[in-house]
């Protein structure tokens, strides 16, 4: 994948790293935005990622201006989550987030956790159902657990999470409805909204979707899917995202880490 410039933004010198584990990872957040410093998760496919590729690939994370490492999938092996987050954890002192397709995504080797509920569709098992099959999991758990309200959003192809949810993502024209839908979850309880366009989107989330469900939450906002290029991801902080995720950019060209060294 070629990138067309390498020139990095002004705002992406004002991306922190959290100040140590010792913090929660949630109050580091809010402590993040009411600095107004913007945060990078970098997102990690066990079921597309080697374990022998865990070194080189962290020591170039450790490098960059990346504050959080997601690691989830879709659809990911039994016990795969585990392992890769385990490898991950000797040679990172980042926040190891799941970012869990199933049950069985559920790790104690990573710090925290968000607690997805799929907001933008109406399939029970993805708003409440796995949830509950989780606790048992949970319930003596040392993870943090965020409560995140998940949205997938219309990106111009269909993506693994509407295949494996049976949900339809939220049409990109009816911004009105993402926002209504963003502030129920808020009203809710949740503690983070995400929107996503899913891996591999043709397009990310557009800076009008992302600034108007900004403009009424209370709550940290994150935005993953489809960014590729320090200009998507410049545009997702500017039109208020506190926190982008990047996967599928990293997994098709890794070099694109030098373009986000600290």
């Amino acid at each position: 994948m070629k990138i067309l410039s390498t020139k990095q933004p002004d705002i992406l010198r004002n991306l922190c790293k959290p100040e140590g584990l010792s913090n929660a990872i949630y109050q580091n957040i809010l402590k993040s935005i009411a600095e107004n410093k913007k945060l990078l998760a970098v997102l990690i496919d066990p079921d597309k990622f080697a374990i022998e590729d865990v070194s080189w690939f962290i020591e170039k994370l450790n490098q960059s201006i990346a504050t959080h490492v997601f690691v989830g999938g879709s659809i990911v092996e039994v016990n795969a989550t585990e392992r890769v987050v385990s490898e991950i954890k000797k040679y990172t002192k980042l926040p190891v987030i799941l970012f869990p397709g199933d049950v069985t995504q559920i790790t104690d080797y990573a710090d925290g956790l968000l607690f997805l509920s799929l907001i933008s569709g109406r399939n029970p098992e993805y708003l409440i159902g796995k949830h509950v099959a989780s606790v048992s999991k949970l319930r003596n758990s040392s993870l943090e657990v965020i409560p995140t309200g998940y949205m997938l959003i219309e990106n111009g192809k269909e993506t693994a999470v509407q295949r494996v949810t049976e949900t339809k993502p939220m049409p990109k024209n009816n911004i009105q409805n993402i926002v209504d839908t963003a502030k129920a979850a808020e009203f809710l309880g949740m503690k983070l909204i995400y929107l996503e366009a899913g891996s591999g989107a043709a397009h990310a989330v557009t800076s009008e979707i992302i600034s108007s469900v900004k403009q009424e939450l209370q709550i940290p906002l994150i935005v993953g899917g489809g960014i590729r290029t320090i200009n998507q991801l410049d545009a997702a902080y500017k039109s208020g995202a506190d926190l982008v995720v990047i996967g599928t950019a990293f997994e098709e060209d890794a070099s694109f880490f030098e373009q986000l060294k600290k």
